[in-house]
């Protein structure tokens, strides 16, 4: 096991990551911006060193910045979280090369998996479903570009091959707007990820957004860990998120979470890992595949037991996975809610001083978060200030729980989205399970405020 591991994330993730490293007696260090000095798990921490000013390319995005204090702390190795550095494969071979443990996947495993089209023909290879699409880019030929889509059926939808965050995507559902829209979605993947490259789907009309989590190690062990529905999102954007996923047959689970665990090791993954699938008529459509631990992952972890963060520092270094399949199993159900400083309506951030928090309690709570009284929000990062996580025998009491949670907490002095949250948790159609990824942005659409 490391004695030493440096954390290259801020938020609540980075106290998480602090939590468990604790937990297993290894050493951490904060990295921190000057906008994060007082945040709570750099007071709490053994070592923290400040790695530049706010902006995240100066600071979290800095990787001379985040190996430099590696090196002055006697680090073994490095957590990225999620976000920023986290899939970057070229941070990850630099981290690897400067001669400490970079806590994920491979850098070759990154750059397969965060390409998405490598990652779909990678997929395809391994026996994962994929959704009906492109072979690869689309070339440059109007007319081709065509073809492929007449071949495929309308609607379609243009996918930046490096895409990610819900952007670099436009849906098209007539010929005479397709070329028109590669383009437009090949300058903006171009501006947003520095790679131009687009490819076609199939787009689903009203599809689930059902997620695999995984485990595996460097000795070619992998389990899967159950599901998550995630489809209450806008604008490709998880809000709430819940597991098991509301009338998807075990059976299916198991099939495709068979296909995943295959899929890794045909592959040599390492870590943690979600495979992303969009879910229609019976039917798993794989999408994308996140090297990284999720924000959600508390679902996955309140469901099963398992302790991805430590799994993924024990794997990291070099200890076989601390369970086998058999030894993994469902017990009752968890939702979480993404608590975001912003309107909950508008959804426009909303940065500045907490002058209340009150985090709610009781059976079978989980309150994930780095704030506290009196803590200032940043307008530099994401809006996200935590996570309430409930679980319960069945979905009904974990969804009373988390109506009783909710209206516990306090947060003044700022805008959050806990009303929404609140509205969401006694909505029939939401209650009843099943909810499609365009369920949310058609409720907010009918519920104008």
């Amino acid at each position: 096991m490391f004695k030493k591991i440096l954390i290259a994330n801020r938020g609540e993730i980075a106290l998480r990551i602090q939590r468990a490293c604790r937990e297993l007696g290894v050493k951490a260090v904060m990295v921190y911006s000057e906008a994060d000095r007082e945040a709570k798990y750099v007071k709490l921490a053994e070592e923290a060193v400040c790695i530049g000013p706010a902006p995240s390319p100066q600071s979290y995005l800095n990787m001379p910045a985040i190996i430099s204090a590696a090196e002055v702390t006697d680090a073994e190795a490095i957590h990225p979280g999620y976000g920023f550095l986290s899939e970057n494969a070229d941070f990850a071979e630099r981290v690897e090369k400067s001669g400490f443990q970079f806590i994920g996947p491979s850098p070759e495993s990154i750059r397969i998996m965060g390409d998405k089209v490598s990652a779909k023909q990678a997929m395809i290879k391994a026996g994962v479903p994929c959704v009906p699409g492109s072979e690869g880019e689309l070339p440059d030929d109007p007319a081709q570009i065509r073809r492929i889509a007449r071949t495929i059926g309308y609607p379609v939808i243009i996918k930046a091959a490096g895409g990610g965050g819900g952007r670099g995507m436009r849906v098209v559902h007539t010929e005479a707007a397709l070329v028109n829209a590669v383009q437009m979605t090949r300058a903006e993947a171009g501006a947003a990820f520095g790679n131009p490259a687009v490819y076609m789907e199939k787009f689903l009309q009203n599809p689930r957004h059902i997620e695999i989590q995984v485990l595996a190690d460097k000795h070619r062990n992998a389990v899967y860990l159950g599901e998550r529905d995630c489809s209450m999102q806008r604008r490709h954007q998880k809000i709430i998120e819940e597991g098991p996923a509301p009338g998807i047959p075990r059976k299916l689970i198991d099939r495709i979470g068979e296909r995943c665990v295959a899929a890794c090791k045909k592959i040599g993954y390492r870590g943690a890992g979600t495979f992303e699938f969009l879910y229609e008529n019976g039917e798993f459509y794989f999408i994308e595949m996140n090297t990284r631990v999720q924000v959600e992952h508390p679902v996955t972890e309140l469901i099963t037991g398992v302790d991805i963060v430590k799994t993924q520092i024990q794997v990291a270094a070099g200890e076989k996975l601390p369970f086998a399949q058999r030894d993994i199993h469902i017990r009752g159900h968890a939702i979480e809610c993404r608590v975001n400083a912003e309107d909950p309506y508008k959804f426009v951030p909303s940065p500045g001083r907490i002058t209340q928090w009150h985090a709610p309690g009781g059976p079978g709570v989980r309150v994930d978060s780095h704030v506290y009284n009196n803590y200032f929000v940043p307008p530099n990062y994401d809006s996200m200030i935590g996570k309430i996580i409930v679980h319960g025998d069945t979905r009904e009491q974990a969804l009373a729980r988390m109506r009783t949670a909710l209206l516990e907490t306090v947060v003044e002095g700022i805008q959050t989205n806990i009303a929404l949250h609140r509205e969401l948790m006694v909505d029939a159609k939401f209650m009843a399970g099943g909810t499609n990824i365009h369920y949310l942005e058609d409720w907010l659409a009918h519920h104008k405020r």
